[in-house]
C-alpha cells in the first residue's frame, strides 16, 4: 500500500489557531479604538488577512470578541481606579480618576463606548461597573469634605467625559491635547466655591441613559 500524505500535527493545529484569534483580537482592539465599537467582523478579518470564518470559528458573538479586544484597556481602567481610591482627599481622586479616564477614552473609541454606557454596548462588564463603584464612593467623600459642589450627581461626570472626549475627536488633528484645556474648566465647575449659582435641574436616570445612547449612535 501506497504510504498516506503527512497530516499537521495537533499541536501545530492549535498553534496556528491560537496565532489566528491573537491577530483577530489585535485587529478588532485597533479597529474598535480607532473607530468605536461599529466595525463588524468583515473589517475585523480583513485587518486580520484572515477569512471571515475564522472570526466566527473563535468568537461567538461580536460580544464576545469586544471583551477579547478590550481587556487591556478595561484592566488599565482599573489600575487607575485603584490609584484614585487611595488619595489622601477625595478631589484629588477624582482629579486623578477622570485625567486618566478621560485620556483613555479618547485614545480607545471602543472603550468610551462601553465605559460610559452607548446602549448597545452595555455589556455589564464588571471592570466598568467597579469604576462606576469608586467614582460614586469619590462623590461622596468629596461632598463630606466639602470640595463637591452641591447639587453634582454621578451622571454628570459621564456627561463631562462625553463632552470632553467628544472635543478630542475633533480638535486632535488640529490642536492635539486641547481637551484637557476643557476638562479643568469643567472640572472647575463641579468644584465647591464661593459664589456657585446654583445648578440648573439635572436628570433622571433614564434620560442620562438615553442621552448616552443617542451620543454612542447606538438604537
Amino acid at each position: 500500500m501506497m504510504p498516506r500524505p503527512d497530516t499537521a500535527k495537533p499541536g501545530a493545529l492549535r498553534r496556528d489557531a491560537e496565532r489566528n484569534r491573537e491577530r483577530v483580537v489585535r485587529a478588532a482592539r485597533e479597529l474598535f479604538a480607532e473607530r468605536g465599537l461599529s466595525a463588524g467582523f468583515n473589517e475585523v478579518a480583513h485587518r486580520a488577512g484572515v477569512g471571515v470564518g475564522t472570526v466566527y470559528r473563535r468568537f461567538a458573538d461580536k460580544d464576545e470578541l469586544i471583551r477579547a479586544a478590550l481587556e487591556e484597556p478595561l484592566h488599565e481602567l482599573i489600575e487607575v481606579a485603584q490609584r484614585a481610591v487611595e488619595a489622601s482627599r477625595a478631589w484629588d481622586g477624582l482629579e486623578l480618576l477622570l485625567d486618566s479616564i478621560t485620556q483613555l477614552l479618547v485614545d480607545n473609541l471602543g472603550l468610551r463606548d462601553v465605559a460610559l454606557g452607548g446602549g448597545a454596548w452595555d455589556l455589564g462588564v464588571d471592570e466598568v461597573e467597579r469604576v462606576a463603584e469608586v467614582m460614586a464612593a469619590l462623590l461622596e467623600r468629596a461632598a463630606v469634605e466639602g470640595d463637591l459642589r452641591e447639587g453634582v450627581q454621578g451622571d454628570d461626570v459621564v456627561m463631562v467625559l462625553w463632552l470632553v472626549t467628544d472635543l478630542a475627536q475633533h480638535s486632535g488633528q488640529v490642536r492635539p491635547g486641547l481637551h484637557r484645556r476643557y476638562l479643568q474648566v469643567l472640572l472647575d465647575g463641579l468644584r465647591s466655591g464661593p459664589g456657585r449659582a446654583p445648578l440648573v435641574e439635572g436628570f433622571t436616570e433614564e434620560q442620562a441613559q438615553s442621552i448616552c445612547r443617542r451620543w454612542a449612535g447606538a438604537p
